[in-house]
């Protein structure tokens, strides 16, 4: 059975992933205008109807017709649409497994959350008895998720050393440059000529073997220049990236070319660099935990909807629109 990750809702506090289910053919696209209300598919007892896939799928449809353009639009277009009825199932699945375990959730947990969404800037209005039935399902979802997973979830500490030996390059520190720097800010904006001058001026005295914090006090216009132009320590990763290029190839008391950068014409020092080190499996371990914690929960979250869709009558109901064929259906019944 074939897996694809999905986005989690707004409300959902981890990923819930998306498995597809394996019917032999594309569905149609949804968005046909000519197309009539009708049941696309049937889970249990319930039905998804053609405009609850389109409601699913209409701000994927306005993403994928903004973003892309050619041939390939429609095909993604279909893809995503079979991906909306394919989440729409799942939750229908949920729901139902949710009212057969008598999850509730009160009007008054629906009130704060919608009064929580609105302080932190959602369109979800309280007086809107929509608004309030979907955080009503986000919340269902969100509690029988809880009961079928978390509680069942164990970490051992062994697991969590394997975690880190296995996947220690994620838990290093990034190597650390300590830098000074020449740098030279052109008068106007027609001054960089002058500007590369006075800078090629700086490199032929550092060839000479003048100090370079001599030079940097001559001839920088930073406001570092007094104290021989020394910017201290900094991480890779943090310098803009015409600067980040010329560094990593100094090593300790090398001089870099004249870089023309947004900041000016610069000249770069390194004066001592410290190495990729790793975090401790100690000071990284809550880190872990989640990281472990968080993968176990999606696997667990996949193993349960498979099981609640073997158990579950679901029908797919398709047409080929363009050949005007007669509807099909896919059953997987438990």
């Amino acid at each position: 059975m074939k897996r694809v990750s999905l986005r989690s809702d707004r409300l959902i506090r981890f990923k819930l992933p998306l498995v597809l289910l394996a019917i032999s053919t594309w569905l149609p696209a949804f968005s046909e205008a000519h197309l009539q209300d009708r049941i696309v598919a049937i889970v249990n007892s319930e039905l998804i109807m053609l405009s609850d896939v389109k409601r699913e799928f209409e701000t994927e449809q306005e993403r994928l017709s903004r973003e892309h353009r050619g041939n390939d639009l429609p095909q993604r277009l279909k893809t995503a649409e079979y991906m909306a009825l394919t989440k729409l199932i799942e939750r229908r699945l949920q729901l139902q497994e949710a009212k057969a375990k008598r999850v509730e959730v009160s009007d008054l947990e629906v009130k704060h959350a919608l009064e929580q969404m609105k302080r932190q800037g959602s369109p979800f209005d309280i007086t809107n008895t929509n608004h309030m039935q979907t955080v009503r399902e986000q919340l269902l979802l969100m509690r029988v998720v809880d009961l079928h997973i978390r509680g069942n979830i164990t970490v051992g500490d062994s697991e969590l050393k394997r975690f880190y030996q296995e996947h220690r390059d994620r838990f290093a520190l990034p190597e650390e440059y300590q830098l000074s720097q020449i740098i030279i800010q052109p008068r106007s904006p027609d001054g960089l000529a002058d500007a590369l001058t006075k800078a090629r001026r700086a490199m032929d005295d550092l060839k000479r073997g003048e100090k370079f914090e001599e030079v940097a006090m001559q001839y920088s216009d930073g406001a570092n220049a007094l104290q021989g132009g020394r910017l201290g320590w900094v991480r890779q990763g943090e310098l803009i990236p015409a600067i980040e290029q010329a560094v990593a190839r100094l090593v300790p008391g090398g001089i870099s070319n004249i870089i023309e950068s947004p900041e000016g014409i610069q000249i770069i020092c390194m004066d001592d660099r410290k190495p990729k080190q790793f975090r401790r499996y100690e000071d990284a371990r809550r880190e872990i935990h989640e990281l472990v914690y968080q993968q176990k929960s999606d696997d667990m979250y996949q193993s349960w909807l498979v099981d609640l869709k073997n158990k579950a009558y679901i029908e797919i109901k398709f047409e080929q629109v363009a050949e005007k064929a007669q509807p099909q259906s896919v059953r997987s019944t438990p």
